[in-house]
Formats: structure tokens, C-alpha cells, sequence
């Protein structure tokens, strides 16, 4: 039977489109020698066209000073990753789009464990991957162990307030998914956890079998706690999106464009953002954010 680390480090290494490759090794030439790995994830990993899509990445640096240092880019940018991680920067490669966040070593290990405080990362990190760049063997080892500890932060949290059939694992991750979209402010209409499950059903059931194997107390948190966890993370979840929104507002270029397409994409609303707006996009968030909550697009 294959170890959870073993499925883990063989979907890690799928192949992806020669272009995403490229882009990765794009995003971390800035960094020099602080760059240390670049996960690609999310819809387009789902995805066989590319084009005219928004891509997803996590760009793993060794330390945010350094990093920053290396790129070039202000010191505060290093400060405001360390508050309130991560930065998310646009980038364009090859008629390729995508947005990357940027994240530490450090950091990436405390948000795919228990002591995370909140979902943003071991909820994606819980799905497929892959590890499309990594600067030695010590960078992958690092990464891979992290998106290992992901799936089953998750389950921790989804087993004890999951009422499944014998047996029935992807019912575990359909709760923990579903969850996990409850705890943030999302734009997905409410069958995207199905979506994601179903995508790759017998992956969750060959991850879920190995982490029941390998941690036989996957269920062991006494309901009430774990709904008090839950509790906890959807607070802070909530909070953390409208406070990294407002950050990216300073990081991210064109972020509120970006903000309103993907909501536009994935709730079916038709908001227009207006030019005084992309002016001032820090204080368009604090009025976007509200309608937006009065309008359900974002749960």
C-alpha cells in the first residue's frame, strides 16, 4: 500500500504544460538565491487551455527580507509579508496570466499544520498540486512535507463533524471542502466543494485511505472542539481575506479588476469597476467588500 508521502510526492511530480514550467522559473528569478520552490495550484491545474486564465502560484522563499532584498522591492513589502502573509503580486509570461502570493519556508510549514490559524492555505494545499520549480533536493523535501501535512490538517478538522456512511472517506473531504469555503469569503457558487472532490475522486480515496493508516486518530478531536475550531477559523478567515484584499490593493495592480472578474466568473454578477475606484483601490475595497457581502456574491 502507497504512504501518504508516496501519493503526495507522485502528484507533486505530474507533468504540466511546458509554459507553466517556464513561467515558474520567470517568478523566482527576482529572488536569487532566497527563491526555493513554486507550487502550482488550483482551477487551471483542472484546466487543458490556458489561455485567456488566470493562474495560480505559491513563489517559497528561504526569508522575506532577503527575498525582497533580492527583487528589488521596498522593505515594507517584506514587513507587510511577515504581517499578514502572503503578498500576492500580478505576472504576465508568455501570454500566460497569473497571480503568485509569496510565502517563507517557515510559513508554509505553520499554514499546512494544526497551528495554522487560518484555512487559506491547507485548504488548497489539501487538493492536488504540483511542485513545478525547486532550487536542491532540500527545497522539495521542505515543500513536499508541507503539502503532506495539508490533507491531513484537513481531515483532522473534517472527520469529527463528518457523518459518513462506513467507509465513506470523500465524505470526509466533501465536509472538510465545504468547510473550509465556509471559513473565507468566497466567490464559488456553494457546489464548488462537490466539484472539487469529484474531479479526482480516487485521489481522495487513495490520500484518505493512506492518512487513515498512518494516523489512526484522524477523528480523535471530540465533536465540540472541533466545531469550535471551525467557529474560530471562519472568524478569522473572514476577517484575514478582507485584511489581505486590502494589502494586495498596495501590492497587486489592477487587484480590484482581478477582484471583480473572479467574482463576476464564479457568482454570475456583473459588477463594473469605475476609474476613481482603480485611483484609489484601498478605499474602493472598504466600499466594495460590504455590497459585496449584501449581495451574497461573496459567502
Amino acid at each position: 500500500m502507497d504512504s501518504l508521502k508516496s501519493l503526495i510526492a507522485a502528484e507533486i511530480d505530474q507533468p504540466v504544460d511546458p509554459r507553466v514550467s517556464a513561467f515558474a522559473a520567470e517568478l523566482v528569478r527576482p529572488f536569487g538565491p532566497a527563491a526555493r520552490a513554486v507550487i502550482f495550484y488550483g482551477s487551471c491545474l483542472r484546466e487543458a487551455q490556458l489561455d485567456g486564465l488566470m493562474l495560480d502560484f505559491y513563489v517559497i522563499v528561504s526569508d522575506y527580507a532577503e527575498a525582497y532584498r533580492q527583487a528589488g522591492k521596498a522593505g515594507w513589502m517584506a514587513s507587510a509579508n511577515a504581517l499578514i502573509p502572503p503578498n500576492v503580486f500580478p505576472a504576465a509570461h508568455d501570454n500566460l496570466a497569473a497571480k503568485y502570493a509569496v510565502l517563507s519556508e517557515a510559513d508554509l510549514a505553520r499554514a499546512c499544520s494544526m497551528q495554522a490559524g487560518d484555512v487559506s492555505v491547507w485548504a488548497r494545499f489539501a487538493q492536488p498540486v504540483r511542485l513545478v520549480w525547486s532550487a536542491d533536493d532540500a527545497a522539495r523535501d521542505a515543500a513536499l512535507a508541507a503539502l503532506c501535512d495539508a490533507p491531513v490538517t484537513l481531515l483532522r478538522h473534517a472527520a469529527p463533524v463528518t457523518d459518513p456512511a462506513p467507509g465513506d472517506l470523500l465524505a470526509a473531504w466533501r465536509t472538510g471542502f465545504t468547510r473550509t469555503y465556509g471559513a473565507e469569503l468566497r466567490a464559488e457558487r456553494g457546489d464548488r466543494p462537490d466539484k472539487v472532490v469529484d474531479f479526482a475522486p480516487e485521489h481522495y480515496a487513495k490520500v484518505g485511505a493512506a492518512i487513515a493508516r498512518e494516523h489512526p486518530d484522524i477523528a480523535a478531536m471530540p465533536r465540540p472542539e472541533a466545531e469550535s475550531r471551525w467557529a474560530a477559523l471562519r472568524r478569522k478567515g473572514k476577517r484575514m481575506t478582507v485584511a489581505r484584499l486590502a494589502k494586495a490593493s498596495f501590492t497587486f495592480a489592477g487587484g480590484i479588476d482581478y477582484l471583480a472578474w473572479k467574482i463576476n466568473r464564479h457568482a454570475g454578477t456583473q459588477i463594473e469597476i469605475q476609474p476613481w475606484q482603480r485611483k484609489w483601490p484601498l478605499v474602493a475595497a472598504v466600499f466594495l467588500v460590504p455590497r459585496l457581502l449584501r449581495s451574497g456574491a461573496l459567502k
